[in-house]
């Protein structure tokens, strides 16, 4: 007989971190307040359109922060909220693992 419930808290959890982009756009915004155009730049082959759709799920989950700057032209800062930066430990473990046990160009 199987007991075992997924906690529905850690469900949704893996579901917003295993979002393609999500947690590389975290592990950016962990040096610092980014531009959008930094963000893009920082991660190839991600698109504009998903980018910004991520940023906008990030922010309605409370991860990150759009701060916008009444200047001409605009300036509008993403940065990481209390929530986001919570995530700094285990994306640094993931880092310090993956520098352990994943080689480039070679499939296991």
């Amino acid at each position: 007989m199987n007991e075992f419930e997924m906690c529905p808290r850690f469900e949704k959890a893996v579901d917003v971190l295993s979002k393609r982009w999500v947690a590389l756009i975290v592990f950016v915004l962990m040096q610092g307040p980014r531009r959008f155009g930094e963000i893009e730049g920082c991660l190839s082959n991600l698109s504009g359109k998903v980018l910004s759709d991520r940023l906008k799920e990030m922010e309605n989950e409370g991860i990150i922060q759009r701060t916008v700057y009444p200047e001409m032209p605009v300036r509008i800062e993403y940065s990481l909220t209390a929530k986001g930066n919570a995530l700094a430990p285990i994306l640094g473990e993931i880092n310090s693992w993956s520098s352990e046990w994943i080689e480039l160009g070679v499939k296991q």
